[in-house]
């Protein structure tokens, strides 16, 4: 009873077989069909080399949410270099809500000369190229999110010369916390002074004639810091053309977390417009002459997210690959015999010429000659 269960489960299997196999005495092989095979093989591996490329690598996915974080700091990374003696400029920030951040909280003053040597010019260089690429392909951002933490810092590289020209410019660098609002950071004449109704610095001991806010911001970014990211304002240089020369920035930062599979971060993006002015009552262009930028901070946050294909999907789209050569090829090997049997072969000469027609027992016979009937008598 079990061999006979057991030989029923078999044949039973045997009929769900939906591959079955051709004798080799019923397979016919030809050259042509042989070439085709070689060329669709040869297409299936490289598609599917292709198609592993395109697993392996992975792509960066946007998502948009408004930001609820109201109540924690942001952090702004300065790096900026002004044409003036240390001892006369002064940084600070100052919010709407009137709280003001002095430069003392943070910032440190450097003693600088503020031409660059040959490899910080090549340095320069490149960072503004980089900037000329990437808002000609905007996909290169992806490229730098991606390898921000294992590729080369972006800070500029320190003096290789030992020059003797005095330091006539002052490198302010370092990071502030500041509220999440929009406010100004100012770079001016003077140091900052607490004053009750409201801010102002002590540019009286200045004399105009030293004012010159030619200057240089090798970094000026948000968030958390990140060597790899280059931001837009990186390696921007503006020279001044008067003493009195207002320049602006304003600055719209978007808050940003950064999920790759290297690093886990909350950044901020930010896009800028410049504006710079000669300061001149006389003619109506009132203000103070100073470096100033403001920024306002947008309600939307971005969560960048490197994405990867699943192996399932990379499965699906092999078998589709090696199915769909082969039932392609297989149509086109089919048709292409198909015209060449018409014109090559069925229209040969003498192929549909009438054969002599005989007559047996009242039937056409194409095959036989014509036979008549003596009767006797």
């Amino acid at each position: 009873m079990r061999r006979l269960n057991r030989k029923k489960t078999l044949n039973l299997v045997k009929e769900l077989d939906a591959f079955p196999k051709v004798p080799e005495s019923y397979v016919e092989t030809s050259a042509s069909r042989g070439t085709v095979s070689i060329i669709a093989f040869t297409t299936m591996a490289l598609l599917s080399i292709m198609e592993f490329f395109v697993y392996r690598n992975t792509w960066m996915k946007y998502e948009y949410e408004v930001d609820k974080d109201f109540s924690s700091k942001l952090r702004i990374n300065i790096d900026i270099t002004v044409a003036m003696k240390c001892q006369y400029v002064g940084a600070d920030v100052l919010d709407l809500a009137e709280t003001m951040v002095t430069s003392a909280d943070g910032l440190v003053y450097e003693p600088v000369i503020f031409d660059l040597s040959p490899q910080q010019r090549q340095w320069q260089r490149m960072l503004l190229l980089i900037h000329n690429r990437l808002q000609e392909e905007h996909s290169l951002q992806d490229v730098i999110f991606k390898s921000a933490i294992k590729s080369a810092t972006t800070a500029m590289p320190p003096r290789e010369d030992h020059s003797s020209q005095p330091r006539d410019a002052c490198r302010i660098h370092g990071h502030l916390y500041v509220n999440k609002v929009a406010g100004n950071f100012h770079i001016t004449v003077g140091k900052a002074i607490p004053h009750p109704r409201g801010h102002a610095h002590l540019a009286a001991l200045v004399s105009h004639d030293t004012y010159n806010f030619s200057h240089r911001i090798d970094h000026l970014s948000f968030g958390e810091l990140l060597p790899g990211l280059i931001n837009p304002l990186d390696g921007t240089e503006k020279i001044a053309s008067d003493h009195n020369q207002m320049f602006q920035y304003f600055i719209t930062i978007v808050p940003t977390k950064l999920n790759t599979y290297k690093i886990s971060s909350d950044t901020h993006q930010f896009s800028v417009t410049e504006r710079e002015r000669v300061i001149d009552h006389a003619s109506g262009s009132h203000g103070v002459s100073g470096i100033f930028m403001k920024y306002d901070i947008s309600s939307l946050m971005v969560t960048v997210t490197e994405d990867h294909m699943p192996f399932w999907q990379f499965l699906v789209r092999l078998c589709g690959i090696v199915g769909g050569i082969f039932s392609t090829t297989g149509m086109l090997n089919g048709i292409a015999e198909f015209i060449v049997d018409i014109f090559c072969c069925r229209f040969k000469l003498g192929v549909y010429k009438p054969a002599p027609v005989s007559v047996v027992d009242g039937h056409a016979n194409n095959h036989l000659p014509l036979i008549t009937e003596k009767s006797t008598h």
